[in-house]
């Protein structure tokens, strides 16, 4: 696989059974390459595999697939038209085929559309932009005015002054799209999301977070409104995070996503129910398991299946799908295997879902069945690498979890340069899923190392939180995740006699940027280094990223109140140490680690005469 071949990538997401089981709604999304854009279609599939799948939308940007109760319709969001400016709107089509009716006629995307019971209206959210947006001409814009934090949002833009709230549309098209008749039931300097209808179709449960200092509590709960809007109520206990609620059949309990929120994290979110009138009687029905039961990025809410709840979990490089009794009980893993989703659905017992499983592309699976192949031409022209796993042992003892991809073309008794690749996160994983990465290095004649270090997800929570501090919380970022990484590549260069020691490399992006940074500024075993949109400098990230004072979590204070702590786990703190030859690689629009991380590493590193190079770029 070569760096252009990103242009031919493929897969599917997002599967919706049918009601009556025998038809599955999902995307298949590709990649335009002259437009540099991603395109998406919705297409059908039979899950007992008897006919070809055939594409059921013809739209260039449609997405996520939503069967009516009945199953004769299906809502969608879709871009089109020739104007590049236009946002996702809500579509209905029937399910036979034919012209799908456009819903809504926003001035956002619309997104999490959620069908009423008895099929009449659509829930859903979208942005409402501030009446200053109507100004097209920037220069003649009245300026942001911000009174909280969470006014930015990686990948979003501006928030503040665009919250997302709450929508009812009635779905027989007796709102007509062009006069924007979709009814606001939520507003305010809020963010509401994960909308859910009460089975008597009267009132929407969904997630906010509504208190006096909702911008920096950081905890949730779950609200309910008049399906024809009103004053949400809320419902949870405003002690700790509920989101995603999904409500039980008989409408007696909700099942939630929790975690114990605030400053108190990387924790496992689990699953639990609570009573759907009171909000109390909260149960946690997970918490066994010692597994994130929300794996990132988020797939869906949980599902209820009969009196039982179905849901997804990390484990060990994989996602896989797990059904818990809402009396309780231990949880019961529905389907397994090396294999990372990218979404599921159960209705009745069948589950299907969409992932991928080294070095292959995603496709869709009724239980074990696979129905598509749409990989398979992606994977003819091309040396796909499946990577191999092993196990390193720490500087204390501690097994860390890696794979290694052998370059393209592997001969035996050469001997091949070593690139070791790092997560972000730090709490997420690497895993057995298609690596584009990884195909693309080993493509280049790299033997490629990854690994889950401590820090990661899915593994133990002790295993997610051990690099808290530093302090009494734990050691903190750069010490027992630093000595994981070099005992995974010792263990390479021992084990694997085509890795040469001589020729070492790292890589990553995000906090593994910042590791990239911190290892080159620890030790100069590596030949060369790209440190992609890093963590660089946590005293300034603290106010310029749109989260980085939530790092308090980890580190147990803010900035303001232990500069000290914030500057010795920073690796521009050590940048006169960096002697290994450095490409540092950032988007301009990157809010998330902002590209003043970048500058301050690079004109540190220029002004000391160091080997070092400033890629930018602006995002589409």
């Amino acid at each position: 696989m070569r760096p252009e071949d990103v242009y031919q990538l493929t897969g599917v997401t997002d599967p919706r059974l049918r009601p009556g089981g025998e038809e599955i709604a999902y995307v298949v999304w590709a990649i335009d390459g002259d437009e540099n854009e991603y395109r998406q279609s919705i297409w059908l599939a039979r899950t007992d595999g008897s006919q070809p799948p055939r594409r059921f939308t013809t739209g260039k940007n449609d997405a996520q697939p939503r069967w009516s109760p009945d199953g004769t319709k299906l809502g969608f969001v879709s871009k089109r038209g020739s104007d590049e400016k236009a946002h996702r709107q809500l579509y209905v089509m029937p399910a036979g085929g034919g012209e799908p009716e456009c819903l809504t006629d926003l001035k956002e995307d619309v997104g999490e559309a959620a069908w009423s019971p008895d099929g009449t209206r659509i829930a859903f959210s979208a942005r409402v932009p501030d009446e200053a947006y109507e100004e097209e001409d920037e220069k003649k814009r009245a300026p942001r005015r911000f009174t909280r934090l969470q006014f930015k949002l990686d990948s979003v833009g501006w928030t503040g002054d665009r919250r997302r709230h709450l929508y009812v549309v009635p779905t027989d098209g007796s709102a007509p799209a062009n006069k924007n008749n979709a009814t606001q039931i939520t507003d305010g300097d809020y963010e509401d999301s994960h909308p859910t209808w009460t089975p008597d179709g009267k009132s929407i449960a969904f997630s906010s977070a509504r208190g006096e200092h909702w911008d920096i509590d950081l905890i949730g709960d779950v609200y309910v409104v008049p399906a024809e809007g009103g004053e949400p109520k809320r419902l949870t206990p405003g002690d700790s995070s509920h989101y995603a609620p999904s409500y039980s059949p008989d409408g007696k309990l909700l099942a939630v996503k929790w975690d114990p929120g605030g400053f108190d994290f990387p924790r496992h979110p689990q699953i639990a129910v609570i009573d759907a009138e009171t909000g109390g009687n909260r149960r946690i029905l997970t918490a066994s398991l010692d597994r994130t039961c929300d794996p990132y990025p988020e797939i869906r809410e949980p599902i209820w299946d009969g009196d039982s709840i179905v849901f997804a979990i990390e484990d060990a490089g994989n996602i896989h799908v797990y059904r818990v009794a809402a009396a309780g009980g231990e949880p019961e893993l529905l389907t397994g295997g090396e294999i990372v989703l990218s979404g599921y659905d159960v209705r009745d017992g069948q589950v299907v879902r969409t992932g991928s499983t080294a070095p292959n592309l995603a496709e869709l699976y009724a239980d074990e069945r696979q129905l598509t192949s749409i990989g398979r031409e992606f994977a003819a022209g091309r040396e796909l690498v499946a990577p191999e796993r092993f196990t390193a042992v720490s500087k204390d003892g501690t097994e860390v979890e890696a794979w290694i991809a052998r370059p393209a073309g592997f001969e035996e008794g050469k001997r091949y340069p070593v690139l070791l690749n790092i997560h972000g996160g730090p709490f997420t994983q690497y895993g057995n899923g298609f690596f584009d990465e990884a195909q693309v290095y080993a493509g280049g004649g790299y033997a490629v190392v990854y690994s889950n270090p401590r820090g990661s997800s899915g593994y133990s929570e002790e295993w997610g939180r051990s690099i808290m501090g530093p302090g009494e919380l734990g050691p903190g970022w750069g010490t027992v995740d630093y000595e994981d990484l070099m005992a995974v590549v010792d263990t390479a260069l021992e084990r694997y006699d085509f890795c040469d020691p001589e020729r070492l490399g790292v890589i990553g992006g995000s906090y593994g940027g910042y590791m990239t940074s911190w290892i080159v500024s620890h030790t100069n075993r590596f030949k060369a280094a790209c440190s992609e949109r890093a963590v660089n400098q946590l005293v300034s990230m603290y106010g310029s990223s749109d989260i980085g004072w939530v790092f308090k979590g980890y580190h147990g204070a803010f900035v303001h109140d232990d500069v000290e702590t914030y500057l010795q786990i920073s690796p521009w703190t050590y940048a006169k140490q960096i002697e290994t030859p450095l490409l540092i690689l950032h988007s301009e629009n990157d809010l998330r680690c902002n590209i003043e991380q970048a500058e301050q590493l690079f004109t540190t590193l220029r002004l000391l005469k160091k080997d070092v190079e400033l890629v930018t770029k602006v995002e589409p």
